[in-house]
C-alpha cells in the first residue's frame, strides 16, 4: 500500500494539499478483498475513519461491477482533496458506461449504482483511452 502527497502524483501540475492512493488489481477473486483492505487501511492512515465504512462499501460495489462485467486490471484511486472531499475512482478496461437499473424486490443484484448515487455527494462515469472510470465524491466533515 502506498500513499503520498498529491504533489508527487503529477509533476508539473499545481500542488495540492491532499493525498492520493492508487492501486491496480488483476481481475480475480482477490481483487475485491484487497481493494477493501487497502481502502480501509489508507483511510485509517489519513484519519478518515468517519467515512471508512461507507467508502469501503461503495468501493466494494464498484469493484464487484468491474469484476462482473469486465476483464483485465481494475484500478482504484482515492484522493483526499484540499477542499474537504474524498474522490474515489474505479477503472476497468470495459468502455461501456455502467447502467443504472431498478431492481425488483427478488433480484439479487442491481442496487450498487443506486447505492452509490444515494450515498455520495456526486458520482459519474467517464470514458478513457482504454476503458472507463466510475467515480464518486464524499464530503468530509470538519
Amino acid at each position: 500500500m502506498s500513499f503520498r502527497p498529491a504533489e508527487a502524483v503529477a509533476p508539473g501540475t499545481p500542488p495540492l494539499n491532499g493525498y492520493v492512493a492508487e492501486w491496480s488489481f488483476p481481475a480475480g477473486p482477490a481483487a475485491l478483498r484487497d481493494a477493501r483492505a487497502l481502502t480501509r487501511a489508507t483511510l485509517g492512515e489519513w484519519r478518515l475513519n468517519a467515512v471508512s465504512d461507507i467508502t469501503v462499501l461503495l468501493v466494494s460495489e464498484l469493484v464487484t461491477n468491474s469484476l462482473r462485467y469486465a476483464s483485465g486490471p481494475i484500478g482504484v484511486r482515492m484522493e483526499r482533496t484540499p477542499n474537504r472531499t474524498l474522490v474515489v475512482e474505479v477503472s476497468d478496461p470495459l468502455p461501456d458506461p455502467p447502467l443504472t437499473r431498478i431492481a425488483a424486490p427478488e433480484d439479487e443484484g442491481g442496487r450498487g449504482l443506486q447505492l452509490v448515487a444515494g450515498v455520495s455527494h456526486r458520482w459519474g462515469a467517464r470514458r478513457g483511452s482504454s476503458g472507463k472510470t466510475v467515480w464518486f465524491e464524499l464530503v468530509l466533515s470538519g
